[in-house]
Order: C-alpha cells, then structure tokens, then sequence
C-alpha cells in the first residue's frame, strides 16, 4: 500500500456533546466490543450515536449526499437476524450531461453493511433506471473524534489527549488520538474505489451510470488498517457473519407456535439476545444494551440468563463463571468494592482507565451479589450440573460472606447499600437514579438503605445455598443458611410490610424508617418465594389494579405516589424485564388470569415497536387507537428487555424443570392469549431430551410429549 501523508484540518472542538437522538429512529448492529449506530440512512451525526470500539467513539460522522443533497428515503430496516442493516433510498434532482438537471427518483441507492471482526464493511450500490446517462456526484463525509462512551453520554472533561492530523492516501484516511492514558486510538476509513477528491473529513466521487447501469462502492471502517475494500472481502466477510449469528441463536430448545406474529417477536427477541451475547473466554456473555451499556453488567446478565434458564440454560453458565472470576479480592471506596462481592459494571475507556470515573470495575451494586447466588442455585437444579458449582463454591462462599458481613453493613439483619465516594451510584439497586428511592412525602432517605426486593434475592441465596450445601453433605451449613433465609422471612414480614396499603414498602432507611412508597420492587419478592401467601395476594391485586398495569406493562411506580411522572426513568415508566419478574412473581402465586393478561400487553406492546421492545416506554394509560409512548433515550436493544417475552412464557406455562429429579413440572399451564398450539422442542432434561406440545382444547390446555422424561401436572402451586 502507498504510504499515508499528513493532510491540514481544522482545529476540533471538543465542546459539549449534542443531544442524543431518540434511539427508535437508530439502528444498531453489534460484533464483540464494536457496535454502530447510525440513523435511517446509514449516517451519523454525533449525537449519541456513532461506531464505537472498546467504549471509544472512532467514527463520529459519516454522511452520505448525492449532488450536495441528501437522498430520499423510501425504507430502512435491520434484517430479521440483526447481521445486516439496509437502507434504500432515491436521488432528487441530479445533474445530466449538458449541465440540464435529471428527474428525481431515477436512481435506486441501497447501503448494506453489517460488522465482522470488529471492523464495518457497507456497500453501496446505484442502479439507473432512466433511459438517459445520469452523472452521480457521491459525497461521503467522516470523522472520528474519540470521545469515551461517558463523553458522549454527556460527562464534561477537564482535559483530553492530543488528537493528531490525520494522514491520508488516494483511497484511505488514517486518524489517530493519543490518550491521557499514554494508548493510542486509531480508526481508518477505507474505500475501493479512489475518490476524485479525498481529504481528511471527505471523500468525493463522480460515477457516470448508463441507461439501466449500476456501480458499487465499498468502504470498510475499523480500529486496525487492512486490505483494499472489494466485492469479494465484502461477501465472504457477510457470510462468516451469518453463519456466526446462526450458530449463536442454535442454543437451547425451539419455540414455536401457531402465532404468526407471536413466533416474530419470539424470533427477534432471540436474534436480540444472540446479538448482545458476547463469546468471553468464560462462556457466553450477554451485554447489557446500546449504545449506552454495550459492555459487561453483573445484574443485567443474571437477570437475562435466568429469563431463558428454562430452556437456554449455557447463557447461565457463561455468567456465572464470568462474573466469579471478576469478583472483588480488596476494599475501595472508590469502586464500592469489597472481598467477595460481584461486580456490578466494567469499561475499557480512557476515562475508567485514568479514575476519572470508577466503572472501569464497578462493585456499586447491592443486588448483584445475592443474585449471583441465588443463580448459581437456580441453575444447578434446571441442569444437575454439579461439576460447575464444585467449580464455582469458593466464590459462592466469598459471595455468603460479603452477604452475611458487609452486605448488612449496620448489624440489622437486612442488606443495605451507601456509596463510599460521590462519583459512585447513590441508588445501587436496579433502580439506580438519584430520585428512585424515597418516602411518601418525598423525602429522599438516608443511607444505609434496605431495598425490599433485595431481601427476597437474599433469601433466594440463602435457600439456594443451603440445597447446594445439601447436595455437597454440608448439612450443618445448610440448616445455618435455611436458619438464616427464615429469619430474613421474618424480617422483612415485620419490617417492610404495610398493613394499611396492604402492600411492602420499597425501603428501610439508615434511621430504621420504611419509606412507604408504592412501587414495583415487591414483585421481584413474589419473584423469589418470600411473602406468605395471603400477603402475596394482597400485591398481586395491587400490581393488576390500574394504578400500576398502565394497560402496556407494570409501571414501576404507582399512580398518585410522590415523585410519579411516567416520562421518568425509574418513577412511573414501564421495563419489560421488571413486568416480566412481577408476572413470574404472579404465577409463583397461583395468579393464571393476571399473567395471561400482562404477558398479552407486552406482546401488543412489541407489536408497535418492530416487534423489540426496548430498554423501558413511559408509563401514561392505553388508550384505544394509541401506541404506548416511546421513552427518548432508552437503549434498543436491551438484552433483558429481549429476554422478557421467555420469562413472561414460562409464567403462562407454569413449567418448571429440576434436573436432579428428572422431572418436568407444569402447574395450570396456560397460553398466551391467541395461541392455540405451542411447541418446545428439543428440551434438554440432564442427559435426555423432550418435545413438549401444548394445545387449546375448550377452557383448558392439553400437554403431550415426545420422550422419556416424566411430566407433572398440578392444578396449584405449592408454597415453600
């Protein structure tokens, strides 16, 4: 290749990032730690989006005019499979020969890329379809301006590194930037065809298309310099693409049924997980969403893997054996870390590099550690799989410890959080926004702070601990952790419980005070099997009536209470994954009518969002005619939203499956609302493998299956 020569620009500003785009109007492609967003044409505009690498923004613009204008949209769409984005789109007016101008919509302009290797390959093809020879003046405009995600997030540094000029040849532009870190950042635009003119910010072509004729253009972007873009690197990298996605997506049974449109959104939601899922040298890892949480989270994977457990379980396993081997050795304020406890979030910026931030490895979660736990129980029971948490029992034992210890950080007997320095979360439960926790009168609490639901995922640890101590003849300890799960039971029955709202409130402060406040966290105590079933009832009633079920979802806060505001983040706005904890919660329970229904207005819900729902969509009432209402800034996808549809399943299908007594258990099963049939094939049970068939008949739902592993039907649940 032709050296690179240094070519003049303009001084960069680095002032304020522009706001962000709304992310239903973006479209985003992931491979490992590279992911794109760009908007319904392929372009990029800096403002939240972009092509990003190892939480670095290395191309920041990327702009495609013909003739000095932008083209005319006519559709734009990821694929089903989420490996390829297309756009279509048509010329205005273009210049013929004889300086007359062309009509408009003589051209078709389609822009295919799609990531491979870490490195974005797109190509651009015209086609004429005039009878006249049409002049294409083609302009791409680019930048990279490596910005840290928390940069682009809106986070305001004093001070960045040196951003060096870039260097350019006849058909490529390399940019470099040298960090505060002393690491060098590069990305490097490359084109196949030498444009007329290149300069450091902008590439210009002119293709002269025959009656009926057709260019390609091929551009691939990247962190590393390679070969010259062509037809056949573009289709053999397409290719290993595909198969790769298809072989992720391979992964535990197959569900389908006779929903048409049910099957899309099991199909996307599917493509979405297989997407976020990132090979780690420890198994499979689902990142958490894009753009903002395209990395590593600790409660966000567990949740995610525990959503699919039933049928998916190696999601699990890849998480688990990730999350023990970041576990905290040493204490920090700064990272809010502490021996045994499970990492919460981990970037590879510059700015988590340099401290300015602390989630380089980020501890500052209450919650993760008991889930971590409590999954591992989860999982040995749905996979007899002894041989992992022999594996994993020295962290699980550093995890009890961190729960029995510094998890009760006031001696009270209930898991409690304070951050140890201002730069960490406030909040560090799943509602981690600075408002989410407070009283009735809107008071924000003081610290240590007691979630509820965080007290049903330690009571979950303490039970799941004790059987696996069981199965290990540890019997001494596992009567010390059921001693211990009882008396967690008892606490919060006496603690959290409210008999004149017939609900548990959200927190016990840092003064011993229950804030009061209605909200949706006591689902997830549903969800771990801790109320009595006569309270549980009373919360059920409570998160089916209309101050909570908006008609689309659970909102995360109730109607009326101080704070509520459905465009909020954590007040009043609707998450999949939370409603889909509630209704497993419901089901926990015996509630049928209620899971049926909510699992059908998630499913509405996807049904007018492209069949994906995202991160969270605010909390305002259904209305006849009217979508639910879109939240500006939520990530799509979102791994835990995606897997929200598979938990919401096993709710209606009251199936539960415990590999060490070989057995499947369905209680009441039901189907979603306007599916008659519905098959789970190739469910592995231990060693062997079931179909299972369920169909409508009348009321009721017939069960058939195809294979040697027992099936119990019960009418109800049975109550620990």
């Amino acid at each position: 290749m032709e050296s690179l020569a240094p070519a003049m620009e303009a001084p960069v500003d680095y002032g304020v990032t522009a706001e962000v785009r709304a992310p239903q109007n973006l479209y985003a492609l992931k491979d490992k730690d590279t992911f794109i967003v760009a908007d319904e044409f392929g372009d990029i505009a800096g403002q939240g989006d972009g092509l990003f690498h190892n939480d670095t923004r290395i191309l920041s613009l990327y702009r495609l005019t013909l003739g000095g204008r932008m083209p005319s949209l006519l559709s734009a769409a990821v694929a089903h499979d989420n490996v390829f984005f297309t756009c279509n789109s048509t010329n205005q007016a273009l210049p013929y020969p004889g300086e007359r101008m062309g009509p408009p919509g003589v051209l078709h302009i389609e822009r295919k890329r799609f990531l491979w290797g870490e490195r974005l390959f797109e190509r651009i093809r015209c086609v004429n379809y005039s009878r006249d020879t049409v002049l294409l003046p083609m302009t791409i405009e680019f930048d990279a301006d490596f910005r840290d995600m928390f940069e682009v997030r809106g986070s305001h540094r004093a001070k960045r590194g040196t951003k060096r000029p870039p260097l350019v040849d006849g058909r490529r532009v390399a940019f470099s930037y040298l960090g505060l870190d002393d690491v060098e950042r590069t990305s490097f635009i490359a084109f196949s065809d030498a444009p007329f003119r290149l300069s450091a910010r902008k590439a210009e072509f002119m293709f002269s298309l025959h009656a009926e004729g057709q260019t390609e253009l091929y551009i691939e972007i990247g962190v590393v310099d390679g070969h010259i873009p062509s037809r056949e690197r573009f289709r053999d990298a397409a290719a290993h693409a595909r198969w790769d996605m298809r072989a992720r997506r391979r992964h535990g049974a197959r569900l389908n049924s006779s929903g048409r449109l049910f099957n899309e959104w099991l199909g996307k939601s599917r493509a979405d997980l297989a997407l976020l899922t990132t090979r780690m040298e420890t198994g499979p890892y689902p990142y958490a969403g894009i753009p903002w949480f395209s990395t590593a989270f600790g409660r966000d994977a567990i949740i995610t893997a525990w959503q699919i457990l039933w049928f998916e379980p190696s999601l699990a396993k890849g998480v688990l054996r990730y999350l023990a081997a970041h576990q905290a050795q040493e204490r920090s304020t700064f990272r809010d870390s502490a021996p045994g406890k499970i990492m919460h979030e981990t970037r590879k910026g510059e700015m988590p590099a340099l401290g300015e931030v602390p989630f380089g490895r980020y501890y500052g979660g209450v919650d993760t550690t008991p889930l971590f736990v409590a999954l591992a129980g989860a999982y040995q029971e749905r996979t007899g799989d002894d041989a992992l948490i022999d594996e994993l029992w020295p962290a699980l034992e550093k995890a009890m410890h961190w729960i029995e210890n510094d998890g009760d950080s006031d001696g009270d007997g209930l898991i409690d959080y304070a951050r140890g320095q201002d730069s960490g979360l406030s909040n560090q439960g799943w509602k981690d926004s600075e408002d989410s926790v407070f009283h009735t009168d809107g008071r924000y609490p003081t610290g240590p702070i007691a979630l509820v639901e965080v007290q049903g995922y330690a009571f979950a640890a303490y039970r799941g601990m004790a059987r696996l101590a069981e199965r290990r003849n540890e019997i001494g300890q596992a009567a010390i952790w059921n001693q211990k799960a009882d008396s967690l039971r008892e606490k919060v029955e006496k603690l959290f419980w409210m008999d004149e709202r017939g609900f548990y409130g959200i927190a016990v402060d840092g003064q011993g005070q229950l804030c009061r406040t209605l909200s949706s966290n006591p689902g997830h105590l549903l969800f771990c099997g801790l109320p009595s079933p006569e309270r549980a009832r009373k919360v059920t009633d409570q998160l089916l009536s209309s101050s909570f079920n908006s008609g689309w979802g659970v909102r995360t806060l109730a109607t009326g209470e101080a704070r509520f505001n459905p465009i909020s983040y954590h007040n009043g706005s609707v998450w999949p994954h939370d409603t889909a904890l509630c209704v497993m919660g419901l089901s926990r329970y015996g509630e049928r009518d209620g899971v049926v229904n909510l699992t059908a207005d998630l499913f509405e819900t996807a049904s007018r969002m492209g069949m994906r729902l995202p991160e969270l969509f605010c909390g305002f009432p259904r209305s006849p005619g009217e979508p639910p209402v879109a939240y500006p800034v939520a990530c799509l996808p979102q791994a835990w939203a995606a897997g929200s549809v598979f938990m919401m399943l096993q709710a209606c299908l009251g199936i539960t499956i415990d590999a060490n007594r070989g057995e499947i258990v369905l209680v009441d099963p039901r189907l979603p609302i306007g599916i008659d049939r519905l098959a789970v094939e190739r469910l592995r049970v231990g060693a062997l493998t079931v179909d299972l068939i369920f169909e409508r008949q009348g009321e009721r739902v017939a069960v058939r299956t195809e294979g040697d592993v027992p099936l119990i039907i019960r009418s109800k649940p049975s109550w620990d």
